[in-house]
């Protein structure tokens, strides 16, 4: 296994894909809701087991789905800017607020129309236990070899590519996320190298805003980064 390489592994265990539709929308909401109201704690549990926010509307959304059982493993968001009204914030800006740094919005700020946030990257629990800690997925008939390994570092980097690929495939000039800075020292070695835009907040955690711009989706990554995102690019369109 170790000698394959990542689009090969990933597409062993997972298929991605653009949730586009109301059913598969449904099936990020729901894995969200697992993720940030029944498992973390972040937001409260909702009776419909949904968790949804005022961002979704204008938001696009990638899927990423167990491959043996079909399960929804991964998901994640991108938060778009469409005719919003004067003084509307992107969520990273109203949990910033005055920590982000005054040149944030560089190298021109009227491209905010073309801006994106990415957020609600969540991985289902199941994927993320260590060897030997995996529930089966498909109740006992998976392969032992797909459930003894611990997939959340392969998922969360299918997830990172495909929002690099959403974001090539629409043009999006420039692209900011909230997150740990030990995640984005994981990307930078990957050859994504995201900017650090803000102070660290306290944010379900600590963590701060990051921005890169569209030509540093492609150019620095490792080559097999890169061929999973053009794959990705394929399969997203």
């Amino acid at each position: 296994m170790e000698s394959l390489g990542l689009v090969d592994r990933f597409t062993l265990y997972f298929e991605a894909a653009p949730a586009r539709d109301a059913d598969s929308r449904r099936e990020v909401l729901q894995l969200r809701h697992a993720v940030y109201c029944e498992e973390m704690g972040y937001e409260p549990p909702r009776p419909d087991g949904i968790e949804s926010d005022d961002c979704d509307p204008h938001s696009m959304f990638a899927l990423v789905r167990h491959r043996t059982s079909g399960r929804p493993a991964g998901c994640v968001r991108l938060i778009t800017h469409p005719h919003q009204p004067p003084g509307w914030r992107f969520p990273f800006e109203r949990a910033c607020g005055e920590r982000l740094y005054p040149d944030y919005l560089e190298p021109d700020p009227a491209l905010r129309d073309a801006a994106v946030e990415v957020s609600r990257l969540a991985v289902h629990h199941d994927f993320r236990r260590r060897r030997g800690d995996f529930h089966n997925p498909v109740g006992g008939n998976a392969d032992a070899e797909d459930s003894a390994d611990r997939h959340y570092p392969l998922i969360a980097m299918g997830l990172f590519l495909a929002a690099s690929a959403l974001l090539l495939l629409n043009g999006i000039e420039q692209t900011y996320v909230m997150m740990e800075p030990r995640l984005a020292r994981l990307l930078h070695g990957c050859g994504l190298h995201f900017t650090r835009v803000g102070d660290l907040v306290e944010h379900h955690g600590q963590r701060a805003p990051y921005r890169i711009l569209r030509p540093e989706l492609q150019q620095d990554l490792r080559p097999e980064g890169r061929a999973l995102q053009d794959f990705l690019l394929q399969t997203l369109r």
